[in-house]
C-alpha cells in the first residue's frame, strides 16, 4: 500500500479540507495513490520521500515502507554518479511555472535499471510558497505504447482512406471520420445519434445483424463484403463496402462491458464491378461458345435457331421471342415500307423450357405501331424500353398491349441481320425482379442475334432449295421426284 508522512510538508500535499488528518482522510489519500495507473511519488522541500504509491512500487520493486523518509534516489532508486543530475532536475520543478517533463534511469530493487519519463510540478503551501513537489512516472515504452494508440486513434479519425465508425450499443453512431462522413455523404457531426436506417437504404439489416453479432460474439475471422445503398440529394447511390468490426471494451471494467462497435470499411465498389463484369463476360462468352457447338450439330437449321436462342437465355432474361420479317428478306432500301412480322419461335408463357416452334408460322403477329420489335427492324438496330417506376397494373397493361407476358418490365428488341438484308427481329424480355438491360446486355444481345440471324437465312436458302428439288421440310421427298 502507499504511504505518507502524517505532519510537516505532508500537510501541504493532501486537500485542504476539515478532518483531512483523520483516519478516513488517509484512507481516501492511500486509495486514490494506489488506484492510479501511473507510479507517484512525492518530496518534501527538504527532497525527502513523502509518498510511494503501489505503481511505483511494481516498476520499481522498492515497497512504500522502504522509500518513504528517505532523501531523494541516491544510492537506492539511481546510481550514485547520476543522482545529482536527477536530484537537480527534479527539484528544480518546485521553482518552475507548470509540469517539468524528463527522462531518467532509475534503479530497481533487484539492480536492473528502467528508463522512465517522468512530469514533476510543485506543490505550494498556503502562503503560495513551495511545500514540496510530486513526480508521477511511467516506463517509457508504455508511455511510447500510449501515445502511440493515441496518435492511432486521431490519425484514424482524421487522415484515414477508410472510413470509421464507432457505434454505441444502441447501434448508432458515435464518432464518425471524415472518410466516413463523406462515404455517407453527410457531415461528421450531422450523422452522430442518428439510426442506421436513416443515412441508409438498402443493406441496412445487413449491417445491423453484424453490428449485434459483433456486439454478443465477438470480431468475426475474415472481412465482409456488404452493398450498401447511400441516401444522396440524387437519390440512391449503391455501393461495395469491405467491412470489418471491432468490439469495443471498457478497460476500466472488471469484466468485459461493450461499449460498441469499431466499424472500419474501404469502397471497393468499382473493382468488384469489374471482378462481376469479368465473370458475366466470362459467361457468356462461354454460352455463346457452348450454343456454336450445339448449333453445328443440329441437321435442321430451324433447329439450330432455337438452339441459341435458348442459350442465351441464361441468366440473361426470363422470355424471347423470335420473329421473322413477313415475305422475302428486304435490304435497307426496302425498310421504308410497311413492316410486318411473323412468330417463329418463342420461350413457353407458363414456365420455363426449351423455346417452341410457332404453330402458326405463316401468320403475321399483330403488333400495334409503334412496337419495339417493329421499331429496331425500321432502324436497324437495337431497342430497349422498360415499365420500371409506375404502378404495377399499370406495368401489366403496358406489356399485355404489346403481347408480352403481362410479368414483364424491361424489354430489348435487337435486328437480325445477314448477309446484307433483314430477316426480322428477337426480342428479350425481363421481370420486375431483374434490372433493366444495360449497354453490356446490348452487346451481348447482338451478339446472339448475328447467331441466330446466320441459322435463320440459312433455314430459308434450305427451304428455298428444297422446294425447287421437292422437298417439304421433314416430309421426305415429293412422289416422283
Amino acid at each position: 500500500m502507499s504511504a505518507s508522512r502524517q505532519s510537516g510538508t505532508t500537510d501541504e500535499l493532501g486537500p485542504d479540507e476539515p478532518g483531512r488528518d483523520g483516519p478516513y482522510g488517509f484512507d481516501l489519500l492511500s486509495a486514490l495513490l494506489d488506484g492510479m495507473d501511473a507510479a507517484l511519488c512525492a518530496f518534501d522541500a527538504d527532497g525527502v520521500v513523502t509518498h510511494w504509491n503501489r505503481e511505483a512500487e511494481r516498476i520499481l520493486g522498492w515497497s512504500a515502507e522502504e522509500s518513504v523518509g528517505r532523501h531523494g534516489f541516491a544510492g537506492w532508486a539511481v546510481r550514485s554518479a547520476d543522482a545529482e543530475e536527477v536530484e537537480g532536475r527534479l527539484m528544480a520543478a518546485m521553482h518552475a511555472a507548470g509540469r517539468q517533463v524528463h527522462e531518467f534511469a532509475l534503479l530497481t530493487k533487484d539492480g536492473g535499471r528502467v528508463l522512465v519519463r517522468t512530469q514533476s510540478s510543485a506543490v505550494r503551501g498556503p502562503d503560495g510558497k513551495p511545500a514540496g513537489l510530486y513526480c508521477a512516472f511511467s516506463e517509457v515504452h508504455a508511455q511510447i505504447d500510449l501515445e502511440r494508440s493515441i496518435a492511432l486513434s486521431e490519425a484514424l479519425f482524421e487522415d484515414a482512406s477508410w472510413g470509421v465508425v464507432l457505434v454505441d450499443a444502441d447501434l448508432r453512431p458515435a464518432v464518425v471520420n471524415t472518410h466516413a462522413a463523406r462515404a455517407l455523404g453527410t457531415g461528421r457531426t450531422a450523422v452522430l445519434g442518428r439510426p442506421l436506417g436513416e443515412l441508409l437504404t438498402h443493406g441496412v439489416r445487413e449491417l445491423e445483424s453484424a453490428l449485434t453479432h459483433v456486439l454478443a460474439e465477438g470480431a468475426p475471422p475474415a472481412p465482409a463484403e456488404m452493398w450498401i445503398g447511400v441516401r444522396t440529394p440524387d437519390g440512391e447511390r449503391r455501393r461495395c463496402w469491405r467491412s470489418g468490426f471491432l468490439r469495443l471494451a471498457s478497460p476500466l471494467a472488471e469484466e468485459p462491458v461493450p461499449l460498441g462497435v469499431g466499424w472500419l470499411f474501404q469502397d471497393v465498389t468499382e473493382a468488384k464491378q469489374g471482378e462481376q463484369e469479368a465473370a458475366l463476360l466470362r459467361f457468356r462468352a462461354n454460352q455463346l461458345h457452348r450454343a456454336a457447338r450445339a448449333a453445328a450439330e443440329c441437321e435442321d437449321p430451324a433447329e439450330a435457331v432455337t438452339v441459341h436462342l435458348d442459350f442465351s437465355l441464361a441468366g440473361f432474361a426470363d422470355h424471347a421471342f423470335l420473329d421473322r420479317l413477313h415475305g422475302a428478306p428486304r435490304a435497307d432500301a426496302d425498310l421504308a415500307a410497311p413492316v410486318r412480322l411473323v412468330r417463329v419461335a418463342a420461350t413457353p408463357a407458363g414456365g420455363p423450357g426449351p423455346s417452341l416452334l410457332s404453330p402458326h408460322p405463316g401468320l403475321p403477329v399483330g403488333y400495334p405501331e409503334g412496337h419495339p420489335a417493329l421499331q429496331c427492324v425500321a432502324r436497324a438496330g437495337t431497342v430497349r424500353t422498360g415499365a420500371a417506376g409506375i404502378p404495377a397494373d399499370q406495368a401489366r397493361i403496358w406489356a399485355r398491349t404489346r403481347q408480352w407476358p403481362e410479368d414483364t418490365v424491361h424489354a430489348l428488341s435487337t435486328v437480325l441481320r445477314s448477309r446484307g438484308r433483314t430477316l426480322g427481329a428477337v426480342t428479350f424480355l425481363r421481370g420486375g425482379g431483374r434490372s433493366a438491360f444495360e449497354r453490356g446486355d446490348t452487346t451481348y444481345a447482338e451478339d446472339v442475334a448475328v447467331r441466330i440471324a446466320a441459322a435463320l437465312d440459312l433455314a430459308g436458302v434450305a427451304e428455298a432449295a428444297g422446294e425447287k428439288r421437292g422437298w417439304r421440310g421433314d416430309a421426305g421427298p415429293v412422289s416422283g421426284a
